[in-house]
């Protein structure tokens, strides 16, 4: 009987496999087991099982804080925001839009595709630099650094798009620098590509100034190098270099509109932040203790260690010293303005990011006959996929109060990611918010943020603070005065409401409060006020 297909018909009407087919297929299974032990499998084993975990996680939770806020308040498409440049701001937009909703799930997927990029790329730098062992190694070393693998890899923040730029403009940048001379950014002779990668590299660029302001502080690093390396001083009587500067800027230009048009209010903002305050003489000491926790201990110090040796080698190397380059300025100035400043613990993630490749070099250059090392690495990744599975599935079920007792109410300390669908099924329920004319406020921006994407644009949004971010722009207080206002005001008693904001109407009205569910669990009050007909007066005056 001729074959036809996979299989051929038996006797009785059954089907049986065609002859060689059993052999075949375990041949299959023995061949794709080999290239998963290769460099390149292992990376694509990596980024899809990475990439799945993620959805599960991302899927699990609400919006946290800024999250709500980014995609609430930026559901209006602008040149830029408030807080940040645009592009993660258009990422989420573009995601609603695109698949009909503003679901978690579907506003984080493009972060999450973004690092599947970022993973990537950080396998291509590694591998140029110091070859595909390593690269392997970086990119899994990546992944299990929380700050890095875990939030910037599945939520909606600027970071995300950053890291990946910044890579892809590292990237660019060593294939630029060396020419046609193989590995490493140790050559200076520029062939037939080198205009592509300069190019590559200045998208890159402004890809990365449309994500965050603190890009340009690794770009220095990479000015940095190109100053005091050899490689990197022969470009300088080049035109690519400034080529590459004019396309990063133009992509830039809708950020200096945006300021330029709302006062640098921004540019100012940003900059404010590490403005002069009290002494803090253990503030470095803090943040990079922080930031240790953050990237976890034992990749934090492994990373710390890799950049001294590489400072100890300094441009006798120049693949390493393009790397330090670009890690330190970030490290080194946040570690700094902690001094007199507060200072958050994951704005020096991307100087962390660039000392990923030279951990894989030495992790790759020793597991084969060091048996911790390769143990180390397989506990780091038990206890980062354990350790998201069980935020996931507390967040997602709430079984923590039963496993500790008398847990209080407002204590839950996943309320950061719990959206504020409850609070508005309540208040729909309770009639208020068909209202004619009627707004809603908080007292602040954050609170504000999970309000309105709760809300889904059903009701305008304000935030009744001298410091309202972005809602400070998308409505201004004049425009809605004689309207009235519900309140929503967690963490604030109606005393405290009624002098923060009580002079701003006719009549404060204190309703019965609000109460956030998390899994059907009460988890926090919110005490709810009706103001009765805003008056004109400036918000500006009103304490934070």
């Amino acid at each position: 009987m001729r074959q036809i297909g996979l299989a051929t018909a038996a006797p009785g009407g059954h089907f049986a496999a065609p002859p060689g087919s059993g052999r075949t297929l375990a041949v299959s299974l023995r061949s794709l087991v080999r290239w998963i032990n290769t460099p390149p499998g292992g990376l694509a084993l990596l980024i899809v099982s990475t990439l799945l975990l993620r959805l599960v996680f991302a899927a699990s939770l609400g919006l946290g804080v800024d999250e709500s806020y980014m995609v609430a308040a930026g559901r209006s498409l602008r040149l830029s925001y408030f807080d940040h440049p645009p592009l993660a701001w258009w990422m989420a937009w573009g995601a609603a839009h695109l698949l009909g909703t503003d679901a978690a799930w579907a506003v984080r997927l493009p972060f999450e595709l973004t690092f599947a990029a970022t993973t990537l790329l950080m396998y291509r730098l590694t591998s140029r630099l110091f070859g595909p062992c390593a690269g392997l190694w970086a990119a899994a070393l990546l992944n299990a650094a929380p700050v890095l693998g875990v939030t910037t890899a599945a939520w909606v923040l600027p970071d995300g798009p950053l890291d990946a730029a910044l890579l892809g403009a590292a990237l660019c940048l060593v294939h630029a620098v060396a020419g046609d001379r193989g590995r490493g950014a140790t050559a200076a002779r520029p062939g037939e590509g080198a205009w592509g990668w300069w190019l590559g590299a200045g998208l890159c660029v402004g890809l990365a100034l449309l994500s965050k302001y603190s890009a340009v502080l690794t770009l220095g690093g990479a000015a940095v190098f190109l100053l005091t390396a050899r490689a990197g001083r022969v470009w300088l009587s080049r035109p690519q270099p400034y080529v590459a500067g004019a396309v990063a800027l133009a992509l830039f230009a809708p950020v200096l509109i945006w300021n330029a048009e709302h006062g640098w209010a921004s540019l100012l903002f940003q900059g404010g932040r590490a403005a002069a305050g009290r002494l803090h003489l253990f503030g470095p000491l803090s943040t990079l203790a922080g930031e240790a926790l953050f990237l976890l201990p034992w990749i934090w110090l492994p990373l710390v260690v890799c950049a001294g040796l590489a400072a100890r080698r300094g441009r006798r190397d120049p693949r390493t010293w393009l790397l330090l380059c670009l890690a330190v300025p970030p490290i080194l100035l946040f570690a700094i303005v902690s001094l007199w400043s507060h200072v958050l613990f994951h704005w020096a993630a991307p100087g962390y990011l660039m000392l990923f490749p030279l951990l894989g070099d030495r992790v790759g250059r020793h597991r084969r006959d060091s048996r911790p090392v390769r143990l180390w690495l397989a506990a780091n990744a038990v206890l980062v996929s354990v350790a998201v599975l069980l935020v996931a599935s507390e967040v997602r079920f709430n079984w923590l109060p039963d496993v500790i007792e008398d847990f209080a109410l407002g204590a839950d300390p996943d309320i950061e990611a719990v959206d504020w669908t409850s609070v508005v099924d309540d208040l729909t329920a309770r009639g208020l918010l068909s209202r004619p004319g009627l707004v809603v406020a908080a007292t602040r921006w954050s609170d504000a943020g999970k309000a309105d994407y709760a809300l889904e644009g059903r009701v305008p949004v304000i935030c009744l603070s001298a410091d309202p971010r972005e809602y400070g722009l998308t409505i201004q207080v004049r425009d809605i005065v004689g309207h009235d206002v519900l309140v929503l005001a967690p963490r604030t008693s109606p005393v405290q409401l009624d002098a923060q904001i009580g002079l701003m109407f006719d009549y404060l009205e204190t309703l019965p409060p609000l109460v956030l569910r998390h899994a059907g669990r009460p988890a926090l009050v919110i005490p709810l006020a009706l103001g009765h007909r805003l008056l004109a007066r400036p918000v500006e005056r009103l304490r934070t």
